[in-house]
């Protein structure tokens, strides 16, 4: 195995080495006028490793100067001619990829981009945090920049190490399946294409924000009150999407979501590795994605209203479940390819 590790100065060594490698949404919002935002204190990512795992998997670390540590990420690289690929964003949902519960371990991500021409990055860290910019420390997780790392520190950094040709998408579900929208629209022109699945993208209405604190306390018994502020604060309104979902015009979009009726895959036999026990897919997984449902119907709406394109199916059955999202992942990859230019 193949190992890079560049320090903070920017000296690189190669050495040989042996091997190794839920979230739930809400319903309803009405449009508010987006409040202004400070201009974003200038920080670096630095890379730190990078280690062939196995075949076209790496391991990247970097190092954020605005969270002051080490974020690792899995890459999935392109089997041949490596260089000059575009590059996907593919972020895990509540649990940040710290669980079992991620896009490696649960579909067969590794296998499907082995036949493509892409990187994949995929953090490793995150959980509970909606990857966005923490306003003050919480006690459990500290405080969070991951709008800063993901939009700022890490794609210079991923564009130097793998020679990418600098064009760039991002994906998530659940949890993450709103912050993909709100990454796009704080960091415009740096994504061509945003793909959305089993999310919702209101969080300033009441029922949303509840949504929205339940899921950061109950993945990381973190407050979100040091995330975005207390109840109505603009943080809320700044960070939803339905309503500051002009900023998404010119972007390839792709939004799916299932119904919350029992499908294919919600049965003992058919689903995925290290998934709850089935009745609990069927019932919370049920009304969790019935929820998501509501919410990405709506923003499709929403996009509609404002003439901005955009993918959206809506599976009439369906839980909050991997192997729907790993059916999306498929099916939304023509999109997503096509934003790049692919």
């Amino acid at each position: 195995m193949r190992k890079i590790k560049r320090g903070r100065s920017g000296r690189i060594r190669v050495a040989a080495m042996a091997t190794a490698a839920v979230t739930g949404l809400v319903t309803a919002v009405f449009a508010v006028a987006p409040t202004a935002v400070a201009a974003p204190v200038q920080t670096t990512g630095s890379l730190v490793a990078l280690e062939h795992l196995d075949k076209t998997l790496w391991r990247m670390t970097v190092h954020s100067e605005s969270m002051n540590r080490d974020i690792p990420l899995l890459v999935l690289r392109p089997p041949v001619n490596e260089e000059h690929a575009p590059t996907l964003y593919l972020l895990n949902g509540a649990g940040g990829g710290e669980d079992g519960a991620n896009w490696l371990a649960q579909t067969d991500a590794l296998e499907f981009f082995s036949r493509k021409h892409v990187n994949v990055v995929i953090p490793e860290k995150g959980i509970g945090s909606y990857y966005t910019d923490w306003v003050s420390r919480d006690p459990k997780i500290g405080r969070p920049q991951w709008e800063t790392f993901l939009t700022r520190e890490l794609p210079p950094v991923v564009d130097d190490a793998l020679a990418s040709d600098g064009r760039r998408a991002v994906a998530g579900l659940s949890m993450s399946a709103t912050s993909v929208f709100n990454l796009a629209i704080a960091r415009p022109g740096l994504y061509r294409s945003v793909a959305s699945y089993s999310g919702c993208a209101r969080t300033s209405t009441p029922e949303g924000e509840a949504a929205v604190r339940g899921i950061v306390y109950t993945a990381a018994g973190a407050d979100a009150t040091n995330m975005w502020g207390p109840a109505g604060s603009p943080g809320w309104t700044r960070n939803d999407p339905y309503v500051n979902a002009a900023g998404l015009r010119g972007l390839t979009l792709y939004l799916s979501s299932g119904s919350g009726l029992p499908g294919r895959y919600d049965t003992p036999e058919h689903q995925a590795p290290g998934a709850p026990p089935i009745a609990d897919q069927i019932l919370v997984g049920g009304a969790l994605e019935a929820a998501t449902s509501a919410c990405t119907a709506a923003m499709a709406q929403r996009l509609r209203s404002l003439n901005i394109p955009a993918t959206v199916h809506l599976r009439p059955t369906g839980t909050h479940s991997w192997n729907y999202w790993q059916d999306e992942l498929h099916r939304s990859w023509p999109t997503i390819a096509a934003g790049l230019d692919r």
